[in-house]
């Protein structure tokens, strides 16, 4: 009976024991089941993982393609748009540029050129200065602007004495006008002047310097002071004249005579000739003088030489007995001591 119960007990104990083996045998399967399928499914998701990180960059690197060939050809358009903007930009400054490039030749025309007006001002001025400062005693008289007259007045004055009034009109143009000289004729007689002179940067064809056409006289800028000289000496003494034979209208008249007709005319023209040629022959002289200068100082050289060696020699030949010449003794001593200076030197430039 005891063992019986111990067979059962023991027979019941192996059942129990192999249900529970069975069951953790289970439990085993089904725990490495799971552990299979997880090792499957984290297979699974490390092969999707790296198939997305593959296909990532795979994506990635036909973004940077794709940003790469846009950047291209942003940067094409970006330029090929600059380019066309600067084109443009270049295109309207080149034209304000070329605008403004004629604009300053037209104005520097018209500056180097000024109106006819302004040349004559200028003229005019520049008659007055020389005047003024070539006979300080004289009153120079400017016409002014809008009154119908010449350009200036000059009142010739002798020791306080006036002698006389030339009158001036001053032309800068490029040709010659006769009808000049009839105009100046009209205002010498509405000023009252004794002497008129046109001053013209253009001459007649048959004048070279001064000329005295149709009493009016007709001188070249460099010529207008000697004429205006010679003209004063004229005045000068057409008023001492006339304040010697006043009350004597004889005389006077032919002092006037004298003064409007040829022979004065001649004589100005001969004054103002002679001016141009001691000028010129003054010149000459000085090339000439300068020349000869140079020529005689080498010549006297060469004769002092000369006569100092010829003395030495005698000297040398005769003894003490010879005379001794001071200037004689001074030009041995400066040209010893020339020839001894150079003596040093050769030896200072051997060694």
């Amino acid at each position: 009976m005891k063992q019986q119960l111990t067979a059962d007990a023991m027979k019941k104990a192996q059942e129990e024991a192999s249900a529970e083996v069975s069951a953790l045998r289970d439990e085993l399967n089904e725990k490495s089941q799971k552990v299979k399928d997880s090792q499957k499914r984290e297979l699974e998701f490390a092969r999707e993982k790296r198939q997305l990180q593959e296909r990532l960059e795979q994506f990635d690197l036909e973004v940077e393609k794709r940003l790469i060939s846009e950047r291209s050809q942003i940067k094409q358009d970006v330029e090929k748009n600059v380019s066309d903007a600067y084109k443009l930009k270049e295109r309207e400054l080149q034209m304000k540029i070329d605008s403004m490039s004629e604009q300053i030749d037209d104005l520097k025309r018209k500056a180097e050129q000024g109106s006819p007006r302004d040349r004559g001002e200028v003229m005019e001025l520049e008659l007055e200065d020389i005047l003024r400062n070539s006979f300080p005693n004289d009153v120079i008289k400017p016409v002014a602007k809008g009154v119908r007259g010449a350009d200036v007045l000059q009142d010739v004055f002798e020791q306080g004495q006036h002698c006389g009034t030339i009158i001036w009109e001053s032309k800068r143009t490029k040709a010659w006008s006769d009808g000049w000289l009839s105009k100046l004729k009209d205002d010498q007689r509405e000023a009252g002047a004794e002497v008129a002179v046109l001053m013209s940067l253009v001459l007649p064809k048959d004048v070279e310097s001064c000329a005295c056409l149709n009493n009016i006289w007709v001188t070249c800028y460099d010529f207008a002071i000697p004429l205006a000289s010679a003209l004063r000496a004229g005045l000068g003494q057409t008023a001492r004249a006339r304040k010697a034979s006043e009350n004597r209208g004889e005389k006077m008249e032919m002092l006037y005579g004298y003064l409007s007709g040829p022979e004065f005319r001649q004589r100005v023209e001969a004054i103002v000739e002679a001016f141009a040629t001691m000028k010129t022959d003054l010149d000459k002289e000085k090339r000439a003088i300068m020349k000869a200068w140079s020529k005689r100082e080498k010549q006297i050289e060469r004769v002092m030489r000369s006569t100092v060696g010829m003395y030495g020699d005698m000297q040398g030949i005769i003894g003490s007995s010879l005379p001794e010449l001071r200037e004689m003794e001074m030009k041995a001593l400066a040209e010893n001591g020339d020839e001894e200076d150079a003596d040093d030197l050769k030896e200072k430039a051997s060694v």
